[in-house]
């Protein structure tokens, strides 16, 4: 059994720089763990960490049930592959899967065909007497993977294995190495910056910002019900629309968000009305992903937004276009920067009997006020997957909202979701 627990594990590097701050997690055992997140976020020093190549400034490190943050790599008993292959250019392909055994003094005739069993499973049997310079990119980094998993370590940690490679590529062997790894059982440890390669791969995915775990939780989980804006942006791929507007609770209408331009109502018997309470008259933010935003020809007022169609990209099956509504975009970047406490999913609270006193008409009218909003905007373009029909540039087009889908922030970043009774 072959779990891995960080317990508040901090890194800190000389000149007081930290890159990885208080990060608590769980890897079970014989589980695909993805540690996602972009360049400078931490994640390979907590790979680094989990191998024993960094020692751990704060916290603890438990392996198999015991603390490891004093232990040697060697008494980890981890295999690690990095970006690139590593292999000794000496020795062949099968020379290079062959060491590990070798160091470890086992039977040469079994060794033999260990090497050539995994070396056929990953498709390089035909190059086993090979040197690596004579390989591509990716046969170098089948060989690496090779030479990590024919010890049968407990733990096998891989660093952006793929990251080198062309598209094509990466998509065959990351098929590979999922389709391997499964098969053996191993615990594994898998870097990436990469949201196809960690949503495809990963049983759970951890995010991380800054040294910050941000969220955890399978690819579903991230994906449709993301802790924070940050995790929403990071996967979401065209980029998700994120706007900033005012939240009005109307007695006899809902939640009214309003983007000064447009307005869209989250009505009562929505379970995220209740915690929306508590943000009346505050500023919220706004996540609806492309997807979410269908064109109509009619549609409810309080579920469209009106624009005009200003690029169009042609993406094969359908086409993706972008829409000026006159509603600032929010630059998801510049919030909740650099957060100090670990984001957890909002818990429940007794918001839902501040219904009477904070519902109403705001200043004796009949509809919330318009509002003019601050914040870090971008051009004010909406993205939405208009299909296979094309529309035409500087065509109005009205957006029906999947309000159901769509997302709302508190202005820290993190999710404004239902109260749980």
């Amino acid at each position: 059994m072959t779990d891995v627990v960080l317990n508040g594990v901090g890194k800190v590097y000389p000149g007081d720089h930290r890159a990885v701050d208080d990060v608590h997690l769980h890897i079970r055992d014989g589980e695909l763990f993805v540690l996602l997140g972009p360049s400078g976020c931490g994640k390979s020093t907590i790979l680094r960490m989990i191998a024993g190549l960094e020692e751990v400034t704060s916290g603890e490190l438990w392996l198999n049930g015991g603390v490891a943050n004093g232990l040697s790599p060697r008494e980890r008993n981890v295999a690690m592959v990095f970006q690139e292959g590593a292999l000794y250019p000496h020795l062949t392909v099968g020379g290079n899967m062959m060491f590990p055994l070798e160091v470890a003094g086992g039977d040469r005739a079994e060794s033999r065909e260990r090497v050539a069993e995994l070396s056929r499973a990953l498709g390089i049997h035909s190059m086993i007497d090979r040197r690596p310079g004579t390989l591509s990119g990716g046969q170098r980094q089948r060989a690496a993977i090779g030479r990590a998993l024919i010890r049968e370590p407990s733990l096998f940690l891989m660093d952006e294995p793929l990251s080198s490679l062309d598209a094509g590529l990466r998509t065959e062997l990351r098929l590979e190495i999922t389709g391997l790894v499964r098969s053996t059982g191993t615990t594994t440890v898998y870097v990436t910056h990469d949201q196809v390669e960690a949503m495809t791969m990963a049983d759970r995915i951890a995010v991380l910002r800054d040294g910050v775990l941000e969220d955890v939780g399978t690819p579903e989980q991230i994906y449709q019900d993301p802790a924070t804006v940050f995790v929403a942006a990071f996967l979401s791929s065209p980029p998700i629309n994120l706007l900033q507007a005012t939240a009005w609770a109307v007695q006899d209408r809902g939640v009214v968000l309003d983007f000064g331009s447009a307005r869209l109502t989250v009505p009562w018997d929505d379970a995220r009305s209740s915690a929306l309470i508590s943000h009346h008259g505050a500023p919220v933010l706004v996540g609806i992903r492309p997807d979410a935003l269908v064109p109509v020809t009619g549609g409810a007022e309080e579920r469209t937004i009106t624009g005009r169609v200003r690029v169009l990209e042609f993406h094969g099956q359908d086409w993706l276009a972008y829409a000026e509504a006159g509603i600032p975009t929010v630059d998801a970047g510049s919030v909740g920067t650099r957060p100090r406490a670990r984001p957890a999913r909002p818990a429940s609270g007794g918001l839902a009997g501040r219904l009477r006193e904070m519902i109403g008409r705001p200043a004796g009218g009949q509809e919330p006020p318009r509002e003019e909003h601050a914040g870090h905007h971008r051009r004010s373009d909406l993205v939405f997957r208009a299909g296979a029909r094309r529309p035409e540039r500087g065509q109005e087009v009205r957006l029906e909202v999947d309000l159901e889908r769509m997302m709302i922030f508190g202005m820290d970043g993190r999710r404004i979701t239902a109260v749980r009774r």
